[in-house]
């Protein structure tokens, strides 16, 4: 990674296996957790097919773990190897308890290369199942062992055939977070020219999934008088419940990049007035008199803002002292640099306020003259759609 900020996100966000062409892959803490269950789940269940195994079932046990983590892995290359091909910069592979995903730049996508990149994954899938199968029929089926070996062989190879088709089949669902969501996403922003508007549509095409995997699989069975399988209806209940978070986010994120070009520091600030830092409260009682509702921002002997006037302290002072009082005494200060000009606006103004500290900023204008006040909470607000409290 590039910048040190980067690579601490990575080394906590589990074991780096290494990289491929740049890109870290990393194997989430996350994933463990899904191998355990793996292996408890499993394990017994080969101890009574293969009783001569003992112990080394759960060894088996784990490998079903080891080869769904492969399939995912070279899932998760696919989309990373397409991208590249296309140069966009892929940041990070990150195989985790949900099976994995790659971090992409897609400032230089279109709706055809978005595709393409999203289906590489399936795609490569349905290619790992066919060798699979090729390997079974070559080295396996073609032998008239019937050792337990063997019969080991044959469970492993229809574990990951059967694995690598259902990763692509599921995958290619036609709604976010999954991979065909970008077939959804790839329709609506070819008709509309918004990325945006694709990735709502494809958010919500993910949460019409989700009710129907968990309508299909609990509500059917007990309307047939059936009780669903209680670990099947665990691990169903908790795979809906990461599809929709990753709708419900993908929802999310577009309509906040539809807000934000609308978004500017002009529209957003409450007007302000401007006073020298060098003068005395008795001068800004004298301009708080003139402006009653204005914000009073001060501003230094090169004309940059230095404090906001606090309203309650200006309030306060005695006024046989307001004469010698200097303003600064009364404001809350501004760091260097607190201010935006008016016209920022979209990722231009979340890019300013990401590099300062505080939570007001002066508004400027062309002239670099002070002429509002603009918060972060309101900044926030306008971003998010949520009331201002």
């Amino acid at each position: 990674m590039s910048s040190p900020d980067n690579g601490t996100k990575v080394r906590n966000e589990g074991l780096v296996l290494g990289s491929v062409r740049g890109t870290p892959v990393i194997l989430a803490n996350s994933w463990f957790i899904i191998a355990a269950v793996t292996v408890l789940i499993f394990g017994p269940q080969l101890q009574g097919i293969f009783p001569t195994l003992g112990w080394g079932a759960y060894g088996i046990a784990f490998a079903y773990a080891l080869l769904l983590l492969i399939s995912v892995f070279l899932h998760e290359l696919a989309h990373a190897v397409s991208a590249k091909l296309y140069g966009w910069t892929t940041h990070r592979i990150v195989l985790n308890l949900w099976g994995g995903h790659t971090e992409f730049d897609f400032s230089k996508a279109s709706p055809g290369k978005a595709l393409v990149v999203a289906l590489a994954g399936p795609l490569a899938n349905f290619a790992l199942a066919a060798l699979g199968y090729l390997f079974r029929w070559a080295f396996i089926d073609a032998g008239a062992s019937t050792t337990v070996a063997m019969n080991v062989a044959v469970l492993l190879s229809n574990i990951f055939i059967w694995a690598n088709l259902l990763l692509g089949l599921f995958n290619i669902l036609p709604g976010s977070p999954l991979d065909g969501g970008r077939l959804v996403e790839s329709i609506v922003w070819k008709a509309t020219g918004s990325q945006e508007k694709g990735t709502i549509a494809a958010g919500w095409a993910g949460r019409v999934i989700v009710v129907l995997i968990v309508a299909g699989f609990l509500l059917v069975p007990y309307l047939r008088g059936r009780t669903p399988e209680l670990t099947s209806s665990f691990i169903v209940v908790l795979l809906a419940g990461f599809l929709w978070m990753g709708a419900s986010a993908s929802i999310k994120g577009a309509t906040i990049r539809l807000r934000l070009p609308q978004i500017t520091a002009g529209s957003l600030a409450a007007p302000a007035v401007s006073a020298s830092s060098q003068c005395s409260v008795a001068q800004l009682w004298t301009l708080r008199g003139e402006f009653p509702a204005a914000p009073i921002v001060l501003h230094g002997a090169d004309g940059r803002p230095s404090g906001v006037v606090d309203e309650h302290a200006l309030a306060h002072v005695p006024s046989q002292a307001a004469g010698l009082t200097p303003a600064n005494s009364v404001a809350r200060a501004l760091s260097a640099g607190a201010y935006v000009p008016a016209t920022a606006a979209g990722a231009e103004l979340v890019q300013y306020l990401a590099q300062l500290p505080d939570t007001e900023y002066a508004v400027i204008d062309p002239q670099g003259r002070i002429t509002g006040l603009l918060s972060q909470a309101k900044v926030v607000a306008a971003i998010t759609g949520k009331p201002l409290r």
